[in-house]
This record gives C-alpha cells, structure tokens and sequence, in this order.
C-alpha cells in the first residue's frame, strides 16, 4: 500500500548520507516512468510537469509492452501514437525534454516483447524480466544475458525483481557476474531501482556492478508525480559504493545520454 512506502521513503530519506545527497544533486534525468497510457496513474503531461518542477532536464517515458496484458501494455499502434504525442509535447515543454521509450518485457528466449524497428525509433529502451521470476539459474542467466546483447537495450531494469515491502518476493537467481559482464561489455546500464519497495539490485549486486565496470542509471519507476523524487534513495546506495556522476548515465546531459542510447543505430 502507498502509505507503507510513503513511510518507507521517509525513513530512508532520514537516513541519506552526504554522498547520496552529492549524487542526487548531480541527477539530470531519470529513465524510467510510467503513465496512465499502462499501469501509471497519471497522464503524460502530468508526469513532465512534475519532473520539470523537481528540476530535471528530461525524463523518459516508458510504459510497458504488449505482453503485460495486467499492466496494459502498449500494442505497437498504442506507442506509435504515443512517440508522436510526446514528440508534439516537447514543442512547448523546451528546453525541458520528454524522451520516448518503454520498458519491454524480456521475454523466456531473451528477445524482447516489441517489434525491433519501433524499437529502434525510441530515444531509451529499459529491458525487465516480468515472467517466470523463478526460472532457474542457468536458464535465467542465459535469458538476460541475450536481452543485454541485444542492440537496442540501454538499460537493465530491477535486475532481480525482488520486492522488499508489502506483497515480499524473493529475488530471481542468476550469474550476476555473467549478467554484468555483458552489460558492461555492450555499454548497458544496470538500474538501481529507487521504488522503495524493490531496492533493486540489493548491496551485493551492486558492489558485483561496480567491480564489472558497469555503467548505472539511478531511476524512479514512479508511477505517480509524487514518485519522481524517489530517486534520492538510489544515489544514496549507489553512492555508498564509491560510484561517482561519470558512471551514472541520468547525471548526463541529453545530447551525451542520446549519444549513448544511439550507439547501435544504424543507418
């Protein structure tokens, strides 16, 4: 329930370090959001007013994908629709920016649950596991391994889908050193998850990240305005491994993150 972690982030909050404070202040953007168009529970222009007032430079939009029918994911007519409505928003949000993206299911195989050209229209695309949590390890490794291979992933998303608060679930099992040397090998960056709820990927993952030289990206998943600020809870566990703004992809400014997400493109 929302109050439980309302509860949960002020606790957490109370607790920030310095460090996770220098971080947060570093913080441009965030990656991962979700609307009303899915499981959000606010509209669009809601979210980008929200984000604009926290002082972000832009914030990515990524609803679901076709599969998470209980999320009402975005058929590939729905996000078409949708690109083109953000693109038409970003004519007056200036210089703010709303980027196009999604957060697509990675599906038993490691493919991903969108056509690839759509795909390859988007400004990020975030890749989570949402099926089969307790596949086992080796299945589940190879899995995510061939998602992060895939060209058009940026971002690694709640690597474990572990939840800490409410309905608990313990996280999938999997080589997160296989899985963090292919993000680090293809450029993909591991989400620290700030939900209060997930606190994804735990502390001994992310020191694994680290280690493997991995690139972050410190996100909400906020499904309301309220959720965007969420993110201080990120840096904060972010920073206590001694990770600094270089190897975070939201301290980026647009151009540098879109640079990054375009590494692939062809064309």
């Amino acid at each position: 329930p929302l109050a439980s972690l309302e509860a949960a982030l002020a606790e957490r909050l109370g607790a920030a370090t310095a460090a996770g404070v220098l971080l947060r202040s570093a913080v441009r953007g965030d990656l991962h959001s979700h609307t009303d168009a899915s499981d959000g529970g606010a509209p669009v222009q809601d979210m980008a007013l929200a984000a604009v007032q926290i002082g972000h430079d832009y914030l990515a939009v990524t609803d679901h994908s076709p599969r998470l029918t209980v999320a009402n994911g975005l058929s590939a007519a729905r996000l078409t629709a949708q690109v083109e409505r953000i693109g038409l928003m970003n004519e007056v949000l200036a210089p703010f920016r709303l980027l196009t993206g999604i957060e697509v299911d990675i599906l038993d195989d490691g493919t991903l649950d969108q056509q690839p050209a759509l795909l390859g229209r988007l400004d990020v695309v975030v890749a989570s596991v949402h099926s089969k949590l307790r596949m086992d390890a080796p299945a589940m490794t190879r899995r995510m391994v061939a998602a992060v291979r895939r060209p058009h992933t940026d971002v690694l998303g709640h690597c474990t889908g572990r939840r800490v608060l409410g309905k608990e679930r313990p996280p999938s099992e999997f080589d997160a050193a296989a899985v963090f040397a292919a993000c680090a090998e293809h450029g993909v960056a591991v989400e620290v998850n700030s939900r209060p709820d997930r606190q994804d990927p735990p502390d001994d993952l992310i020191a694994l990240a680290v280690d493997a030289g991995c690139l972050f990206a410190i996100d909400s998943d906020a499904h309301a305005p309220g959720q965007l600020d969420w993110l201080v809870d990120g840096c904060d566990r972010l920073a206590a491994h001694g990770v600094g703004p270089e190897r975070v992809v939201t301290t980026w400014g647009v151009d540098r993150l879109l640079g990054w997400t375009g590494r692939n493109a062809t064309g």
